[in-house]
């Protein structure tokens, strides 16, 4: 009897089911997810790099990247069906000059009458001052944290370190604003590194808290550098919104600005299944795409091994990049984008000259990311305009020698060596000759030598920046901004080392301007169709390495890096000393500022 009325029901109730609809009526078809007023969501959750880091087989990974999210975001503008614009920031640091820029793209969007919604698991400085900038709304997740510490940068020393290993470092300088000491000949800065630092801190600082003032004029000045805030105290003083998850943040600014759908543009669920064959085949294909424009890469410490040192800047694959750009006919314009504390002067000097050859036949814009400093600022030298955010670090221009010997810690263990010349009876041979060897430090006069070598370079150092800014900065003038001296942005350009302030959107449309072409035309990303190719023989793995060090690290090492980014950086910019190099236009001393 049960069976039968449970049966009787189940047809009732799809007889009640079925009957809302005459025979032979045509349904309603299911609404378009393509169609309609969209919410655009970036996610840049997983952070915001310049250069694309690939895999194995060299296809680039899902990360968004700085240029490419950039343009993306100024195509929006042209999307009637946008209503608004969603912002996942996570938990990723972004550096505090990509973190500006990026807020100034967004802010067109804002005045031209687009929603813009922020969220974050936490902010930082850098984060915090973005959404303050371009975010209508500002939220945060319930166990999140405002870390709106104040701008300070941490140096490192290993003075003592090396002192108990009795690993011997000789290290001199030309510059006394260079500081070679900082990291690892003292145990605290000198006065004029500390001098060189504060001046651009408090330069950055300035700029940081006029960004956030201008962005939340509500705000009590009291509390933009009192952090931490948790989310509570944090939207009682007004530095956040909305306390609330990231879909329920998602979902409300969609009902906020109207939209009917979310449209992945940026990270996330933007790159669909099988993009990854395309990325392939097109790296197969190789070649440019007749763009009057080109955009280079340039990111990271530069050596002249374009292999095994993470992340940097290869002077052969960079060389080949700028022939390239040369040779192609269909190419008027190229914008070298740097993000670099500079290293090997060699490098340097051989890719400021490739440059120079490079303007010669077209122009040619240098685009500031975080740093261009030392060897990173002797690149752009040599651009017929370099543009820089105020948050910009520039300069350190100086030469940095020196040499790791490790005889002594050797000695400890019972490993001694002897050096043999081959001029016997000179005493100074046996030094001399063991010049490059890390089994003896340098006497007195091999280090006269080295000095004599750094002078050298400094001035071709000195002398490469005047021709390369021909008539825009006399030799006395730039005199009062060497010696190691490092500027925010807008010091620089105060300065003449930078021409105007603006970040990659400007820099590519004054490209495109001197181009001739429209200002919506397509812009190519030169190097990065290497990965595959190179294993089955073709070029080099990409203009940089395609693996970066906190991905290489391991499970101990990689969360220390990414919360002691000085570390991180400072392993970079001391690499080629370890290669054997001596002569250096680095920082001597890792810095972010986040």
């Amino acid at each position: 009897m049960k069976r039968t009325v449970s049966l009787a029901v189940t047809i009732l109730v799809a007889g009640v089911a079925c009957g809302g609809r005459e025979k032979g009526a045509p349904s309603a078809p299911p609404p378009d997810p393509s169609k309609g007023p969209a919410l655009a969501v970036i996610d840049l959750s997983q952070g915001l790099p310049e250069e694309p880091q690939g895999n194995m087989l060299g296809l680039p990974s899902r990360k968004p990247r700085f240029l490419e999210t950039v343009r993306t975001i100024e195509r929006l503008a042209k999307k009637e069906d946008v209503k608004g614009i969603y912002i996942s920031l996570g938990a990723a640091p972004i550096g505090i000059s990509k973190a500006d820029e990026l807020a100034s793209t967004l802010i067109k969007l804002r005045d031209g009458g687009r929603q813009i919604f922020c969220h974050a698991e936490g902010y930082t400085n850098a984060t915090l001052m973005f959404a303050a900038r371009a975010c209508n709304s500002i939220a945060i997740s319930p166990a999140g944290e405002v870390e709106n510490i104040g701008i300070a940068a941490q140096v490192v020393y290993f003075r003592k370190l090396l002192d108990t290993l009795k690993v011997h470092i000789d290290i001199l300088q030309v510059g006394q604003f260079k500081g070679a000491e900082e990291s690892i000949t003292r145990d605290g800065p000198s006065p004029q590194a500390k001098q060189s630092l504060e001046s651009t801190l408090a330069g950055i600082r300035t700029q940081w808290l006029a960004r956030i003032r201008e962005g939340r004029p509500k705000l009590d000045e009291a509390f933009i550098e009192d952090g931490p805030f948790y989310p509570e105290r944090a939207k009682a003083v007004g530095l956040v919104d909305t306390i609330a998850y990231d879909d329920e943040a998602r979902t409300k600014a969609r009902e906020a600005c109207g939209a009917v759908r979310a449209m992945d543009v940026v990270g996330g669920a933007s790159q669909k299944e099988g993009e990854g064959l395309a990325e392939l085949l097109r790296a197969i294909a190789g070649g440019g795409d007749g763009s009057s424009v080109a955009v280079i890469r340039a990111t990271g410490a530069i050596a002249a091994n374009d292999r095994g040192a993470g992340s940097g800047i290869g002077e052969r694959r960079m060389s080949r990049l700028i022939e390239r750009a040369e040779r192609d006919e269909a190419i008027k314009a190229v914008v070298l984008r740097i993000d670099s504390p500079g290293g090997s002067a060699l490098s340097s000097d051989l890719m400021w000259h490739g440059l120079m050859r490079l303007r010669a036949k077209k122009k040619l814009i240098v685009s500031v990311g975080e740093m261009a400093a030392s060897g990173g600022y002797y690149l752009a030298s040599a651009g017929d305009e370099i543009f820089a955010q105020p948050t910009s670090i520039v300069g350190s221009i100086g030469v940095v020698g020196g040499k790791l010997s490790i005889g002594k810690a050797l000695e400890d263990v019972g490993v001694h060596s002897v050096t043999f010349p081959a001029k016997v009876g000179d005493a100074r041979a046996a030094n001399r000759a063991a010049y490059l060897s890390l089994l003896e430090a340098w006497d007195d006069p091999t280090r006269a030598r080295v000095l004599e070598g750094m002078t050298s370079i400094y001035e071709l150092f000195l002398k490469r920046i005047i021709e390369g800014r021909a008539g825009k900065i006399t030799r006395q003038e730039l005199e009062q901004s060497a010696e190691g001296r490092i500027f925010s942005g807008d010091e620089a350009q105060r300065r003449k080392l930078v021409d105007k302030i603006g970040g990659v959107r400007e820099a590519i449309a004054r490209a495109l301007e001197l181009a001739g072409s429209p200002a919506d035309a397509r812009v190519s990303v030169l190097g990065e169709e290497g990965g595959l190719l190179s294993a089955l023989g073709g070029e080099d793995e990409g203009p940089f390495e395609k693996a970066a060090p906190l991905e290489n690290a391991s499970p101990f090492v990689a969360p220390i890096l990414s919360r002691t980014p000085a570390l991180a950086q400072l392993g970079g910019v001391t690499l080629p000393l370890l290669r054997g190099e001596k002569m250096l236009c680095v920082l001597p001393f890792g810095l972010s500022i986040q």
